[in-house]
C-alpha cells in the first residue's frame, strides 16, 4: 500500500518560512519522480517543484528563487522549504510521485495546508 503523508504546514505571516515533508511508503523512493503541487481555493491546481529521482529540480516561476525541493532518499523523504512567503503562497500543498517522466503522477498525498497572513 502506497502513502504519502504531508506535514509542516501552518500558518504563518508574510515573509516568514515553512519546511513542509512528505514521508513516503511502499515505493522504491529513490526511483520516483516527485513533486509539489498547490491549489488554492477557486483556482486550479499548480505545479510547485519537481525533483527528479536523478536529483535535478524544476521550479514555478512564481516561487523561483523564493522555495528549494529536496529529497533524503534514505529516508524516504521529500522536502520543500519556502522562505519569503506571500498571501498568494495560501493554498494546499500536496506532494506526487511518478516512476516515468513521461506519464501523470501515480500518487498523491492528502495534503498540508498553508496560510500566509498579511
Amino acid at each position: 500500500q502506497v502513502q504519502l503523508v504531508e506535514s509542516g504546514g501552518g500558518l504563518v505571516q508574510a515573509g516568514g518560512s515553512l519546511r513542509l515533508s512528505c514521508a513516503a511508503s511502499g515505493i522504491i523512493f529513490s526511483s520516483y519522480t516527485m513533486a509539489w503541487y498547490r491549489q488554492a481555493p477557486g483556482k486550479e491546481r499548480e505545479l510547485v517543484a519537481r525533483i527528479s529521482s536523478g536529483g535535478s529540480t524544476y521550479y514555478a516561476n512564481s516561487v523561483q528563487g523564493r522555495v528549494t525541493i529536496s529529497r533524503d532518499n534514505a529516508k524516504n523523504t521529500l522536502y520543500l522549504q519556502m522562505n519569503s512567503l506571500k498571501p498568494e503562497d495560501t493554498a494546499m500543498y500536496c506532494c506526487a510521485a511518478k516512476l516515468r517522466v513521461d506519464t501523470r503522477y501515480d500518487y498523491w498525498g492528502q495534503g498540508t495546508q498553508v496560510t500566509v497572513s498579511s
